[in-house]
């Protein structure tokens, strides 16, 4: 161990000192801190050399003494900093510190000096490490020894100082301590693997509750001792606390950091830890007066609430127990809680050698068991506040982490076997369900709950270990609560949603959500687990399945789009059964088979076989037990059973002397309430009443199968079985109290909850109720062999509870408690005195009334007011007695004055709830008087009420009812009294708790009283959250106890039995009734929503009254038949009498105004009627409206059927429906979209090419410019020429010519730039010849199938979604089109029919009129008239008239015959309208039949009259007569054979039309067939093309975009390659005017010039040129700053290189006989060199930038080519994948066999797979290409041979003009030197006869000296006028002084005159004085004006005699007009 560091003398003897004050003061068992300095109270005392000595000697012998064992105590203060200031401590998680601040410990390994630097921590860091302070290593390995934690007593009395402690309480100071290391000293004696400890009761715990010891400790909490033997005895620890106490300072100097560690073999006694039942002191109350038996349940909506030791053993929660249930045996052990408070939760140790208890409670521990022994091994304390949420082990099992439920939600890591904390943090600030280390990194842990999901790391950090969470964000994911996860190897987590999907996470973000295809979710509902097995996720879903999923396809899971779901399928599922709810899954290995356990959240326990093999078991359900709130439960009055209902559905009969559950029945809805059935009722004890939700009861038999006779085929008999009686529905809202009456003769039932009734009826007649009134009642049915209502009465309020008076009552009273407060009496009615032909309802019962009133507020005040009486009192007894005692001593007391009486705190006040508290139970006392225990507010009471016999005419509600007597129970405020109930004798009240705990109170006399009250037995036993006693029976013998509570848990007790007994005693099942068998089965209540017994009633009393009031009106009917019958007789006798003797209609009205009258009434009911049947009538026609829109509107044809004359053929239209206008509209965007390709394409090429053409006109030549300006030359050159004469004339002339030379030369120069430029490159090709070798190499010799590997989809023929959508459009419209063309011939064919029929009408009218004029013999069958069919006018079934509507009318009427006549009407009015109006037949016949005869007379207006004649005349014809009657007959005869012959054509025309038509539609009919399979094909097409959409999009979209950026780069690399050639173009140019500026300088010397050298020095001169920079000033202050500063100069001259160094020379002066106009030619040709030189410079800056730029572009151009090749490669890659799915796609082609050439051996082959489907034309075109190719190859070969011939004719060609062309230049060169000598420069030559640069001088300064004269003229001019101007101005100036000297002496005199008046003043003048003051003012304003103008003419003088002198005006002063007149 190594010791602390070193720290300063003056604080050790401070601190020693200080700590010896402490010792001497007596506070050892306190660690209070001073809150002022809080330095040296917070440090742990060291030890001594020899406790180093004996701890080092203890460590090896394996034994820790009690101060050792305490050390976890203090786990939470080694992780927290207490040094800082207590007023700014902000922790308010940190557990005990000191007494007075009681919730904080002292620090375990800090100092001063550790402390010291944390000051320059910022605030995080240092709240980190006081909340976090970890040691090296996440172990938890610690160097400081740790001061003990205080026990659990000295911790609520730190709390709570003000109570006293408990008597049991071991006393916090060193004795006490003391006897507790006796008493580990004692135990480690008797047994070395447990500790024994004593037990308290603290204060501040419920009693009952259990406390969990500390570690023994040997010494007081300041001074830490060192380790002992287990052997040391308690005196040798007190001699060593003292000797450790007396030290000195200089001993502890140096103390020693001790590390302690729990000894291997180490436990805990389990008596000393678990609960035990509270028993109040000197009650004489057995503590085994309960004893647990057995365990009916487990708390199955706990998460992770079954676990696995073993193969054989189980591991469950089930209230306050934890249950180990035996698989082989079905024998359960159990484990307490510790502290009473509950278990949160539970997990097994990796190695299933030890379990982890979580418990609940204030402070709860884990504790740790070591199985199988079941022995306490570590306890973990201060991990969280209230209860633990969940735990978990790290793969090797040495750490544990847990995390608390609210309110602090905290994350704590353990190092387990040390009991130490590791490090904590908040997990989060809602729920938190599920905490986990990550398998593969124990520095990682997830946690997941409400919304969240957050990801934890342990990270070392300067100031140590901590953890640092990061939240999951879900981003677009909605945001759900998450229970199952699972950490992948790679880090990844995959986690369950609320709505069935899977995500997966990586790096704290939703990578993809997973779902099954169709986006189907994983599963229906959330999913709960998620486990790793084997390389498969396994997931279990609260829908019953469990799905296995392939690993790698999750982990390898990407998004392909922006929903981020990615769709899977799974590999296996098992459907564990219907109604299952998984929680969880857990896998133990069985024989070497894996076997997997579930939780049901339902309620079962499964075994499940997940192999998923061919031998693979069903899952077989092991356990099933109520899921949820237990609602009811009855104990059997004659044997050990009892029976229990709840809200899933099923009634169960358990056998709790035998352990077993023995039957269950379900039903559609949930139970209620359950009694069984008193001995009176059923003397076997085979009947119970059930009450279920939906407000039926069911009377079930419970029987032994066994009793009944043995039946051929009776399987599986077992021990009891139910059956249901009777069932019958009394109320409509959940039945929750059920009663027998004492004699069994009434069974009283009552509802809870207020649920309006679903039936109402609407009553008109009085006396009826209206069954609308809200379920409060109380119904009674006469227990018989078939239970029969008696009736039922209301009640104010929702029914409680329902007990009858017990048999000691001298009545048989019925009490009834209500949930609002309201309590009633009413005695049993009988059946048969009550009147329930209407009704049901018990209106005079006798019924007596309490309305409870809180009187809690004043019981509290009544109870203040005692104590401060009392206390009063107690203060003047020692006063008193103090009094008395100084007396005594002889001291004399002075009476001291009345002290003014102590302000009292005022009394609390009366507080009556607004809303009234609930009853919880209640039972009869004494006949009018009952006991009630409430809840809410009024809660910590019994009330003991009574009925009182007055108020009875006071209604309930008002009624204000208070108890006359209360009694206290102890510890029930908040925690009211939910059941109670008495064993047989009367001598044990059971009281069911709301917390889940038992309480038992001993009786010795049978009514209660508040000393009864005072001792009681209590024991949690359900959970003390949410486990509330729902009831407590004991058995009919009393020897047990059973209870059951809403977390699903029933639990058995023996009471004061001898553990023998439950083998003598046995359950017996009722046997069965005789007739049992032969009886049917009762008919159940299944509907929900059926009638109610008072509902069925009432509707059977209302249908009475319906059919008495039916009857009543066909009476009345009947009478007005009869009288209409003799009416009507009386008219028809009226009719037969004579006319004159027949009376008027009118007569029959003995009053017109009853005929009125009828007829306003009339009217208005139908006025009425029809309002009624408006809204009626409005639904049906928008609902006709709708049907039509829906189903008629959108169809375009119907289906039109045209039928044959004269055979059977027919033919019919297409059904179509109209197509929508999108198809077209699409269809037009895309033909448009194409356009606009082709045009974007063709406006990008286009653009491409006028920015070639930018640049190449940015790049004009000088020289152009130079011939513009040698252009605009001559003109400047003739205006000046004027003022040269004629040798500027001559100048001129060899100016013109020279420039017209260099113009030629330049145009010359230029077109051979032309012709280079145009000269192609030697890898120049032919854009066309490139295009044709393209397309060749795509297109011609390279046929691969769609199916080959290395098939390369054309860009033409890729498809996406969108084009095939297109060619589906398409497609769509052709068949469309192609349809309508159709029909459209079909429907004019139809038309053709009717013409046909309707001229075949007429014409065979025309033959029935011949036919009459022909005799019999000669008359021919008339063919017959076809008929249309009505398949072929469709659209008549939507025409009407008033016909068609009365015959529907008339069917109605024969199909409801007793609907009324209103009804009839309004079906007239549904169809108002809409469809077209057609003529009725009768219409049509009638015109047919009209104009039939109209035909006929027409026909034969000459037949008829002829036989009139003959009869009138009566004589024979004559021959001519005879002759025309012949003609006519013949005539008559050829017509009907015409018109025959004419109906027969028409017909056999119209069958040929129709016969051709059809042969046409059958090839459409074949071409539609074909365009469906087409179409079908397509659309899986589309189907595939979407899937593969967004991600060819995305490598599309890459693609474009790299494919666009390198054409931008490639764009601006030729960009920079033009830009280059045109710089060295520039270059070129020049340096080109370089040698010519040289030329022309040699030309301007002439021959032996003697300053040649002198003027080529000044022109090779180096002059180093600076560009001028913000230069300000004039010239002369240029020349100035030349001469200061040779910087700032704008011309800097060197040397020239060429010269000698030694040599001056002055540039800047001409020499002497020097021609001056040649020196300063030269100077300006300098000039021109320096530009050009320049220019040079700055352009091969600007070619060397662009080659930069170039190269480094060109570097980027190739990555990203490279990166598009791989683009375009994925893509490529992807396209041959999406080819490959489409190729798997089948495709149907019909054909014919004659279009089947594959043939094997002359017969068709079996298999065509192999064969290939070519169109005829592809064939043909294929054999006639191979022709066409094979004269292209000879074409082309032909063509080779003549390009040959005519490329070496062009290079023969070539080498003659190069030979000739040297030939030239020869012959020239030798030309040259003749004439000059020399080879000179012809175009310089041309150029240079005339030096125009220095005539242009001459000639500009001729004409600024001309220009100049004039100007001098013009300024002599003005200089004269001027002069004559200043004469007159001097003029008029002397004038002016004139004028002045005149008025200075008009002055001088008036002031005179004014000093003459001044000196001879009168008093005639001393009036207008004012007057004359302003006088005086105006002549001095007057003589300073005229001063001013004085002045101001002299300074004008003054100018005037300058030479160039302005004259300005003068300023006027503002004028007054008062002082100038």
């Amino acid at each position: 161990m190594e010791a602390e560091g070193p720290r300063d003398a003056s604080e050790k003897e401070d601190s020693e000192e200080s700590r010896q004050q402490d010792l001497e003061d007596g506070e050892k068992s306190d660690i209070s801190k001073d809150p002022e300095t809080e330095l040296d109270t917070e440090k742990p005392n060291e030890s001594s050399t020899e406790g180093k000595e004996e701890l080092e000697k203890e460590s090896i012998e394996g034994t820790i003494s009690g101060d050792d064992l305490n050390q976890p105590d203090l786990a939470d203060g080694e992780k927290f900093d207490i040094s800082k200031d207590p007023e700014t401590e902000l922790d308010t998680e940190k557990p005990n510190v000191s007494a007075t601040e009681g919730e904080m410990e002292v620090p375990e390994n800090e100092s001063s000096d550790e402390n010291e630097p944390r000051k320059g921590l910022d605030q995080e860091d240092q709240a980190d490490v006081e909340k976090f302070d970890s040691s090296k290593d996440y172990a938890g390995e610690q160097d400081a020894e740790k001061i003990p934690e205080p026990s659990g007593e000295e911790e609520v009395k730190s709390s709570a100082p003000k109570e006293p402690p408990d008597e049991g309480e071991v006393s916090s100071t060193p004795e006490g301590q003391e006897e507790g290391v006796e008493k580990a000293v004692e135990s480690a004696e008797a047994d070395t693997s447990n500790v024994q400890e004593s037990k308290s009761s603290p204060s501040k715990k419920p009693p009952g509750e259990g406390e969990v010891p500390p570690i023994p400790e040997g010494q007081t909490e300041r001074v830490e001792k060192p380790v002992e033997g287990a052997e040391s005895d308690g005196n040798s620890t007190q001699e060593e606390e003292e000797e450790d106490t007396e030290k000195p300072p200089e001993q502890e100097k140096k103390p020693e950091k001790l590390e302690r560690k729990i000894s291997e073999t180490f436990f805990y006694n389990y008596e000393d830890l678990c609960s035990q039942p509270f028993v109040t002191s000197d009650s004489g109350i057995p503590i085994n007066l309960l004893t647990l038996i057995h365990s009916f349940g487990y708390d199955c909506t706990k998460r992770a609430n079954l676990q696995l030791l073993d193969s054989q053993t189980l591991l469950y929660v089930a209230g306050n127990q934890l249950v180990l249930l035996d698989l082989k045996t079905k024998y359960q052990s159990y484990l307490r809680s510790s502290s009473g408070g509950g278990i949160g939760i539970i997990t097994v140790h990796p190695s299933k050698q030890y379990f982890s208890v979580g418990e609940k409670g204030w402070k709860p521990n884990i504790i740790i068991y070591e199985f199988p022994s079941l022995k306490p091994y570590r306890i973990l304390r201060g991990g969280t506040e209230e209860a633990y949420a969940f735990a978990d082990f790290n793969h090797y099992g040495t750490l544990l982490a847990s995390v608390g439920s609210s309110p602090d939600y905290m994350l704590t890591i353990w190092d387990w076997k040390q009991e130490k904390i590791v490090l904590r943090s908040k997990a989060f600030s809602q729920d938190v369900y599920k905490v986990t280390f990550s398998p593969e990194n124990e520095e990682q842990l997830t946690s997941s709950g409400s919304g969240h999901i957050k990801f934890w790391k342990m990270a070392h950090t300067f100031t140590g270990l901590k953890l640092q969470g990061a939240l999951g964000r879900f981003g677009k994911t909605a945001v759900t609560d998450i229970v199952g996860y699972v950490e992948l190897p790679d880090g990844k987590v995959i986690s369950g949603s609320e709505w069935g999907n899977l995500l997966l996470w990586e790096g704290g973000l939703i990578k993809v959500e997973l779902c099954r295809t169709g986006h189907r979710p994983c599963h229906n509902g959330p999913v709960n687990q998620l486990v790793l097995d084997e390389g498969e996720l396994v997931t279990v879903g609260g829908d019953g399945y469990i799905r296995v999923w392939d690993f790698e396809t999750i982990d390898a899971a990407d998004s392909v789009d922006d929903t981020g779901l990615l769709e899977m399928d799974h590999m296996n599922e098992l459907l564990v059964g219907k109604n299952v709810n998984l929680s969880s899954i857990m896998k133990i290995h069985e024989l070497g088979q894996p076997i997997w356990y579930a939780q049901d959240s339902n309620g079962a326990i499964w075994k499940l076989d997940l192999s998923f093999s061919n031998v693979t078991h069903d899952p077989e359900c092991l356990f099933t037990f109520h899921s949820g709130k237990i609602e009811a439960m009855g104990v059997s009055p004659v044997t050990y059973l009892m029976a229990t209902t709840a809200l899933d559905h099923s009634v169960r009969i358990y056998d709790f002397i035998g352990n077993c559950q023995l039957t269950e029945i379900k039903f559609k809805q949930g139970g209620t309430a359950l009694t069984w059935a008193p001995r009176v009722v059923n003397p076997k004890g085979g009947l119970i009443a059930v009450g279920f939700e939906d407000g039926v009861v069911r009377i079930i038999e419970v029987y032994d199968p066994r009793g009944l006779a043995i039946v051929a085929g009776r399987t599986n008999v077992g021990n009891a079985e139910m059956r249901l009686k009777q069932a019958f529905k009394p109320h409509t809202a959940a039945v929750t109290a059920l009663a027998y009456e004492r004699n069994g003769e009434v069974l009283a039932t009552g509802p809870l909850q207020e649920i309006t009734s679903a039936v109402t009826w609407t009553m008109e007649i009085k006396g009826c109720m209206d069954y609308r009134s809200k379920d409060k009642t109380v119904f009674f049915f006469a227990v018989e062999d078939k239970y029969e209502p008696i009736g039922y009465i209301c009640v104010p309020g929702p029914v409680q509870a329902l007990q009858w008076s017990p048999l000691s009552h001298a009545e048989s009273m019925l009490l009834v408690l209500c949930e609002n407060g309201f309590a009633l009496q009413v005695p049993a009615p009988i059946l048969g005195e009550q009147d329930t032909v209407s009704t049901y309802e018990i209106n005079d019962l006798p019924t007596q009334y309490f309305h409870f009133c809180s009187i809690k507020s004043r019981i509290k005040r009544e109870e203040e007011i005692e104590r401060r009486e009392k206390k009063k009192q107690e203060e003047e007894k020692a006063r008193l007695q103090w009094i008395k005692k100084q007396q005594e001593m002889g001291i004399e007391i002075e009476e001291e004055p009345e002290a003014e009486p102590k302000k009292e705190e005022p009394l609390p006040p009366i507080y009556i709830p607004q809303e009234p508290s609930p009853i919880v139970c209640g039972f009869y006392s004494a006949p009018g008087k009952f006991w009630l225990s409430l809840g809410g507010y009024d809660s910590g009471y019994l009330y003991h009420c009574a009925f009182s016999p007055v108020h009875h005419e006071i209604s309930p509600e008002s009624r204000q009812d208070e108890p006359f007597e209360v009694i206290p129970m102890e510890n029930t405020d908040d925690n009211p009294i939910q059941r109670i109930s008495f064993c047989t004798s009367k001598l044990l009240m059971f009281c069911g708790m709301k917390d889940g705990a038992v309480r038992v109170y001993p009786l010795q006399d049978k009514d209660l009283s508040a000393d009864m009250m005072n001792g009681y037995w209590s024991f949690n036993m359900h959970d003390n959250d949410y486990g509330q006693i729902q009831d407590i029976y004991s058995s009919y013998d009393d020897r047990f106890l059973v209870t059951c509570g809403a977390d699903s848990n029933i639990f058995t007790f023996n009471i004061l039995s001898p553990e023998d007994i439950q083998r003598e005693l046995k359950a017996k099942v009722p046997s069965p009734r005789g007739d049992l068998e032969k009886e049917k089965t009762a008919e159940d209540i299944e509907d929900p929503s059926a009638y109610s017994i008072e509902n069925a009633k009432q509707k059977k009393e209302y249908d009475q009254i319906m059919k008495a009031a039916e009857d009543k009106k066909n009476k009345k009917r009947q009478e007005l038949i009869i009288l209409r019958h003799e009416f009507h007789h009386l008219l028809q006798r009226n009719m037969e009498l004579p006319k004159h003797m027949q009376l008027h209609r009118e007569e029959f009205e003995m009053d017109h105004r009853i005929r009125e009258e009828m007829d306003r009434q009339t009217a208005q009911r139908i006025q009425l009627v029809q309002k009624e049947l408006a809204w009626d009538q409005e639904k049906h026609r928008i609902g006709l409206q709708k049907l039509q829109s829906r189903f008629r509107d959108t169809l375009e044809f119907d289906t039109v059927v045209v039928h044959a004359i004269g055979s059977n053929h027919q033919i019919s239209t297409y059904r179509l429906l109209a197509i929508s206008e999108r198809y077209y509209k699409a269809r037009k965007q895309s033909q448009r979209g194409k356009r606009r390709t082709s045009k974007l394409a063709k406006e990008a090429e286009q653009r491409r090419e006028s920015q070639k053409e930018t640049s190449q006109a940015a790049g004009v030549t000088e020289e152009e410019i130079e011939a513009d300006k040698l252009k605009k030359r001559p003109q400047l050159q003739g205006a000046v020429g004027r003022f040269g004469g004629n040798r500027l004339e001559q100048v001129r002339k060899i100016m013109e010519k020279a420039d017209r030379a260099k113009a030629k030369i330049m145009q010359r120069r230029k077109e051979w730039d032309e012709l280079y430029k145009s000269k192609p490159s030697d890898n120049y090709e032919n854009p066309k010849d490139v295009q044709d070798i393209k397309e060749a190499q795509e297109n011609m010799g390279d046929f691969k199938l769609k199916t080959a590997t290395n098939y390369k989809i054309p860009e033409h023929m890729r498809m996406n979604a969108e084009k095939k959508k297109m060619q589906l459009r398409s497609l769509e419209v052709a068949v469309h089109e192609k349809k309508l063309t159709m029909n459209k011939w079909i429907i004019s064919l139809r038309d053709l029919k009717v013409a046909v029929i309707e001229e075949i009408i007429c014409l065979v009218q025309e033959l029935k009129s011949i036919k009459s004029a022909l005799d019999a013999s000669e008359q021919l069958p008339i063919p017959p008239i076809p008929q249309l069919y009505l398949e072929e006018t469709p659209e008549k079934k939507f025409q009407y008239d008033n016909n068609i509507l009365l015959k529907f009318k008339q069917e109605e009427e024969n199909k409801q015959r007793l609907s009324e006549q209103v009804e009839e009407n309004a079906s007239f009015t549904v169809f108002g309208g809409k469809f077209l109006h057609a003529p009725s037949l009768k219409e049509i016949d009638s015109s047919s039949r009209a104009s039939s005869v109209r035909s006929m007379r027409i026909g034969s207006s000459v037949i008829p009259m002829q036989p009139k004649v003959f009869e009138i005349e009566k004589s024979e014809p004559t021959e001519m007569e005879l002759e025309i009657l012949k003609r006519e007959k013949i005539r008559n005869i050829y017509l009907q054979e015409t018109l025959i012959k004419r109906i027969n054509e028409l017909v056999i025309t119209f069958d040929a039309e129709l016969h051709l038509l059809r042969h046409q539609k059958l090839k459409l009919d074949t071409q539609m067939k074909c365009a469906d399979l087409r179409h079908i094909t397509w659309f899986e097409e589309l189907l595939l093309l979407k899937n593969f959409e967004k991600h060819e999009d995305t490598l599309q979209e890459r693609v474009n975009s790299l494919t666009n950026e390198v054409e931008e780069m490639q764009w601006k690399l030729d960009n920079y390659l033009s830009q280059m050639e045109d710089k060295k173009y520039e270059i070129a140019k020049l340096q080109e005017r370089e040698k010519v500026l040289y030329a022309t300088f040699q030309a301007s010397l002439g021959e032996n010039n003697k300053f040649a050298s002198f003027l080529t020095k000044v022109l090779k001169k180096k002059i180093k040129r600076v560009k001028k920079k913000d230069v300000e000033g004039d010239r002369d202050e240029e020349e100035d700053s030349d001469e200061e500063s040779d910087d700032e100069s704008s011309l800097e001259s060197d040397e020239e290189d060429s010269g000698s160094e030694d040599e001056v020379f002055d540039d800047s002066v001409c020499p002497k006989n020097c021609d001056e106009a040649l020196f300063e030619n030269t100077l300006q040709l300098r000039e021109k060199r320096l530009d050009i030189e320049e220019a040079l410079v700055e352009e091969k800056k600007v070619i060397d930038n662009l080659k930069k730029e170039y190269d480094a572009l060109a570097k980027k151009v190739k990555v990203v080519e490279a990166s598009l090749d791989t683009a375009e490669g994925e893509l490529e890659a992807f396209q041959r994948e999406k080819q490959q799915r489409l190729n798997e796609l089948h495709v149907v082609v019909p054909l014919k066999l004659h279009q089947v050439e594959y043939v094997v051996n002359g017969e068709l082959p079996t298999d065509l797979s192999q064969t290939l489907v070519f169109t005829n034309q592809s064939l043909e075109y294929l054999q006639q290409r191979i022709m066409v190719l094979q004269h292209e190859k000879l074409d082309q070969r032909e063509l080779y041979k003549q390009a040959r011939q005519q490329h070496k004719e062009l290079i023969r060609d070539r080498r003659e003009i190069e030979i000739r062309i040297h030939r030239l230049e020869e012959n020239c060169n030798q030309l040259m030197l003749m004439k000059f000598g020399r080879v000179v420069d012809l175009e310089a030559l041309q150029t240079l006869s005339v030096n125009t640069n220095l005539e242009e001088l001459k000639i500009k300064m001729m004409e600024k000296e001309h220009m100049q004269a004039q100007e001098l003229k013009k300024w002599e001019e003005k200089i004269f006028e001027l002069r004559q101007r200043l004469m007159m101005l001097m003029k008029e100036n002397t004038g002016k002084l004139q004028q002045l000297n005149s008025l200075c002496v008009e002055k001088q005199g008036l002031e005179m005159k004014l000093d003459a008046l001044q000196n001879d003043l009168g008093a005639e003048f001393q009036g207008p004085r004012k007057a004359e003051i302003q006088e005086r003012e105006r002549l001095i304003t007057l003589v300073q004006l005229q001063a001013q103008e004085a002045e101001v003419l002299k300074e004008e003088i003054t100018l005037l005699s300058r030479k160039d002198g302005r004259i300005f005006p003068p300023p006027q002063p503002p004028r007054d007009t008062k002082i100038l007149n």
